[in-house]
């Protein structure tokens, strides 16, 4: 088994990002390079050529950055690639800006993301997808 490396701002094809995606989550996120126009960095995850793990991190270009889609292939789970991929994001912000943000269910919290250091907090959401509200 080839060794795990980490990568901050490596380039990614898009099929191989869709693929990840697509065995992670069951489909896949098409179009996600128009995102990278907008990411503070990203950190990738591979063995060998094949990519096991991904992180996005955008940011207002100010203080606030906002830790996005965060993806460990199913083969490769429960191995510490998640945690280091979080480790990684936060160093890269760390200097950078005041705060990281992270949506989570409360069981990836606390499984994931308060061992790397976030404090769980209340936050909004609106789906825009849905109508307004009467």
């Amino acid at each position: 088994m080839d060794p795990i490396r980490f990568a901050r701002r490596e380039r990614i094809r898009a099929a191989e990002l869709e693929a990840l995606f697509a065995v992670s989550w069951g489909s896949p996120k098409q179009g996600y390079s128009r995102v990278f126009d907008h990411s503070f960095t990203w950190v990738s995850a591979s063995s060998g050529d094949q990519l096991i793990g991904f992180v996005n991190v955008t940011w207002d270009g100010d203080v606030h950055f906002f830790l996005l889609d965060l993806t460990v292939h199913p083969d490769w789970r429960r191995k510490g690639i998640g945690i280091r991929l979080v480790e990684e994001a936060i160093d890269a912000c760390r200097g950078r800006g005041d705060w990281l943000h992270v949506d989570a269910s409360d069981e990836l919290m606390v499984r994931l993301y308060e061992r790397c250091g976030f404090q769980p907090s209340k936050a909004g959401l609106i789906n825009l997808r849905v109508s307004r509200p009467p």
